[in-house]
């Protein structure tokens, strides 16, 4: 049930790359307009909040296994919390490289 999850994990964050990829090529018109569909907000709210959620899971199943819940084990307690982290994580990275992109194009000279 772990690697499943774990699998799971790895389908989703495919699936946003290549979402990221294809979100250039794909949003702009030959008018210069969005195409509807693609709203990189949206995407990035929907990614934050399904990291909050993973967190608070973590969390919970880890004060569940703390106060001697003996139908919550261990290993699960460890994986989602290491999941949890890892998409923390990644997360960061991506908000470090908005900002640096950001940064570097209000530096631009006109």
């Amino acid at each position: 049930m772990s690697s499943m999850q774990i699998q799971e994990v790895l389908a989703e964050m495919r699936a946003l790359q290549a979402r990221a990829a294809g979100g250039p090529a794909d949003t702009a018109t030959a008018g210069g307009a969005a195409a509807p569909g693609v709203d990189f907000a949206s995407l990035m709210k929907s990614s934050v909040d399904h990291i909050a959620a993973m967190q608070n899971q973590a969390s919970t199943l880890a004060q569940a296994y703390e106060s001697g819940d003996k139908s919550v084990d261990l290993s699960k307690v460890m994986l989602e919390v290491q999941k949890a982290d890892l998409a923390f994580r990644a997360m960061t990275q991506v908000r470090n490289k908005l900002l640096d992109a950001y940064t570097q194009v209000m530096n631009m000279s006109v």
